[in-house]
């Protein structure tokens, strides 16, 4: 059974979430990719999907059946990673991987946070 493509209104949803987490357009390509929906299983199902690379991240949202979508984000074919489930909102999908690929870029960078108050000199 073939899986429908994204629709202009997802597009819009993804189009909306990379606005405003770049502060401007980001060009979103549609693709079709093969996956496993199963990992344990052998098969691979074609999937619609849609591709943008941002800051030296590609980015893949793939639409795995109706309202259900997996994503990854990469650095290259070594350094993949994902948000290890699926989901059944797009808008929920982009926004966790967006902020998954931003912890990783700090964690990447060597940015460290929670510090509190009482790491900080306030009498120097």
């Amino acid at each position: 059974m073939a899986i429908g493509d994204f629709t202009a209104a997802d597009r819009w949803v993804v189009a909306t979430a990379l606005k405003e987490r770049y502060g401007k357009t980001v060009a979103i390509e549609p693709a079709d990719s093969e996956i496993r929906l199963d990992p344990a299983a052998s098969e691979v199902t074609v999937c619609p999907t849609l591709y943008w690379e941002q800051r030296g991240v590609e980015f893949v949202i793939f639409k795995i059946g109706a309202n259900r979508y997996r994503s990854q984000f990469f650095y290259s074919a070594l350094e993949q990673f994902g948000t290890g489930r699926d989901f059944d909102d797009l808008a929920e999908c982009v926004t966790t991987t967006l902020k998954l690929q931003a912890d990783h870029e700090k964690d990447r960078a060597g940015a460290s946070s929670g510090k509190t108050g009482a790491d900080l000199d306030r009498n120097p």
